[in-house]
């Protein structure tokens, strides 16, 4: 298994991870990416526009607002809703040790409850 260590900067963002997995990625195959929070996720999308990433948090946020009545103490109840809306993992083919992603493609990490020191961890399926 291999790690990527990152540290967000803000309280929700999408962190382009690309090159990150893209560096660490060997040989032929399918690679797990998998993120350990349970206020963070992982997802693909397209990386050219950056407009993108920010109208898909954009609306996630839209789709689980702060202000409902939440029962979670620590306050970050939203962000665990987020998480499950972008998922904690994503499946990545490889062929002679790169990513075979579409043309617009990217891997984003998605932090809900930031900023923090977080961990990727990926492994070949």
């Amino acid at each position: 298994m291999k790690r990527i260590a990152l540290k967000t900067d803000r309280r929700r963002t999408l962190v382009d991870i690309t090159d990150q997995v893209a560096e660490a990625v060997t040989g032929d195959g399918v690679w797990l990416v998998y993120v350990p929070h349970t206020t963070a996720g992982v997802t693909i999308n397209e990386g050219a526009d950056p407009d993108v990433a920010r109208d898909i948090l954009m609306a996630w946020e839209r789709l689980i607002p702060e202000e409902l009545p939440y029962r979670h103490a620590e306050g970050n109840a939203p962000a665990h809703a987020l998480a499950c809306l972008a998922g904690s993992s994503v499946l990545v083919a490889a062929a002679d040790g790169e990513l075979k992603l579409g043309t617009w493609q990217s891997i984003f990490f998605c932090e809900f409850d930031g900023p923090r020191n977080r961990q990727v961890w990926l492994s070949s399926a």
